[in-house]
């Protein structure tokens, strides 16, 4: 039986949100402030986190970035419940680390699928990644250690744009519409513009130094990750972003 903490400062959503996950098996402890959740947490860790971002003592965002810097929780899943509708909001709270968001007012049903959808998704993510580790022209992903190495040398990535390399990676040679990207790094629902992939993919290259270059542009598709460096699909990267 799956273990979740809720986080909401608000009693009546917290309540609802308890009693669902409740009546659906799930093994449910709730907090009203971060401070609570870090002590509970220094004991057990939950399965999954569904978190409030406006708290009273800290903000969700800062909760999600401490919890991804952490060994001990940089994989949780967590789930970022907002009233904020902006869609840089939504990005940020993604670029942090967040694995989903549901906005507020929602309903039961939607709280339990997003719910479900991630269990599975993190319990198969769980299954093979001490197996992965991937390898492209000169970039090295180690997904059991977190580590990605271009050239020999570290590259400090975001929560997003690790989850994008190693996609990539996994399909490596195989062209990546930008949709199908969203769905793999953002989820499924997100309805942010694909314009957001372009963002990142700009980052990542930077990042990767003279290794960005691998990663590939097919026009008004999406990207691919080659083996060797392809000066012509290069050469159009940096008109496309």
């Amino acid at each position: 039986m799956a273990r979740i903490y809720v986080v909401e400062d608000d009693a009546s959503i917290r309540e609802i949100e308890v009693i669902a996950l409740k009546n659906s098996n799930y093994e449910v402890e709730a907090f009203e402030r971060a401070s609570d959740l870090y002590l509970r947490m220094e004991k057990l860790l939950p399965d999954l986190l569904l978190l409030d971002i406006m708290l009273p003592d800290e903000d969700g965002l800062r909760i999600v970035r401490r919890l991804r810097e952490d060994p001990r929780t940089k994989r949780l899943p967590v789930i970022l419940v907002t009233a904020k509708t902006a869609e840089m909001d939504m990005v940020r709270g993604l670029d942090n680390g967040a694995d989903d968001y549901i906005r507020k007012p929602f309903s039961i049903l939607e709280l339990l699928s997003r719910v479900k959808a991630l269990l599975r998704r993190t319990q198969k993510e769980e299954e093979t990644a001490q197996k992965e580790f991937f390898s492209v022209g000169e970039i090295e992903l180690d997904h059991e250690r977190h580590i990605v190495q271009a050239e020999g040398r570290q590259v400090e990535l975001t929560y997003k744009e690790y989850e994008l390399l190693r996609f990539l990676m996994i399909n490596a040679e195989i062209v990546q519409t930008r949709e199908s990207i969203m769905r793999y790094v953002w989820g499924t629902d997100y309805e942010g513009e694909t314009r957001t992939v372009d963002m990142h993919v700009k980052t990542l290259r930077q990042k990767l130094g003279r290794c960005g270059r691998l990663i590939g542009t097919v026009r008004n598709v999406g990207y691919v990750i080659h083996q060797d460096n392809e000066p012509e699909r290069g050469a159009e990267n940096e008109t496309d972003n």
